[in-house]
């Protein structure tokens, strides 16, 4: 990606890209006994959020999240690593990609993945209105890769909304408001 004169100077992946890592104790499980997906979810925000507030340089808001995959139980006792990129930018948005670990706190055992997600974050300024982020610029060859992806989910996104929009509209001028 190579940036285009009249806007804001790209930032490489690498600039924003976060860690948090977080100890599961008995406050974070369900009924079950395994750490609440809730408190996971919650974690892949937080990440996704400093990730979305370096890359634009200020405050970003979470707009949606997609595909939000839970693979594998988190355990009390598990040391979770939320590993969070900005994979993608628009005008004012911009996608992270969260890929979650976890490992055993007193084992060396390696981190296996347990989730992963994707979700939107929209750049505001201090009145809460959109504003302009800098294009993220790919380094690697699995960040082009994740760009082309996003770009694909985007594309999936505004189409899944606009088909949503038009059923509405179909169905709100047959009388058959919900």
């Amino acid at each position: 990606m190579t940036e285009i004169p009249g806007e804001l100077p790209g930032k490489p992946t690498s600039a924003a890209r976060t860690t948090l890592s977080h100890i599961m104790t008995a406050n974070d499980t369900n009924l079950l006994g395994t750490v609440h997906g809730g408190v996971i979810m919650k974690l892949v925000d937080d990440a996704a959020g400093a990730v979305a507030g370096r890359h634009s340089g200020g405050p970003a808001v979470t707009a949606s999240m997609d595909e939000m995959a839970f693979l594998a139980p988190v355990r009390v006792g598990d040391l979770v690593h939320v590993r969070a990129q900005c994979n993608w930018t628009g005008r004012s948005s911009m996608e992270i990609g969260v890929r979650v670990l976890a490992e055993r706190w007193n084992e060396s055992t390696p981190a296996t993945q347990v989730g992963s997600a994707y979700l939107v974050f929209t750049a505001v300024d201090a009145e809460g209105k959109p504003r302009t982020v800098p294009p993220v610029l790919p380094e690697t060859e699995q960040d082009k890769r994740r760009y082309q992806e996003a770009q694909i989910r985007r594309t999936h996104r505004l189409a899944r909304r606009q088909a949503i929009m038009e059923l509405r509209e179909r169905r709100t001028a047959e009388g058959l408001d919900d």
